[in-house]
């Protein structure tokens, strides 16, 4: 598992969700009962942690901020730090699992 596989999983959840307007993000998620921006989210501050373990760095929240429409952002600017940090394959490959699953999920 490569950076660049990473980067193509997060481009192709952000193609996917990146036109969504505040509605679709706050309708239920396919599986579970949270939101579809809940679940980003949580996507986000999963990805963020693991850049942090890489670069052993302290575990930071990721804020939630005012419009969900900054998600797709958010996930982009968090895989770059995970690529950027250099961690081992089986690490970028947890992290191509978790978008492909939250992909299949919304």
């Amino acid at each position: 598992m490569s950076a660049a596989e990473l980067d193509r999983a997060v481009a192709l959840l952000v193609r996917q969700v990146g036109h969504w307007q505040q509605p679709r993000w706050s309708a239920q998620a396919e599986a579970g009962n949270v939101s579809r921006a809940d679940l980003v989210h949580k996507l986000v501050q999963e990805i963020a942690n693991l850049a942090a373990d890489a670069a052993g760095e302290p575990r930071r929240d990721v804020p939630r901020l005012p419009s969900d429409l900054a998600l797709p952002d958010q996930l982009r600017v968090v895989a770059a730090d995970l690529a950027l940090a250099g961690p081992p394959e089986p690490v970028l490959a947890d992290a191509a699992v978790a978008v492909t699953r939250t992909r299949a999920t919304l």
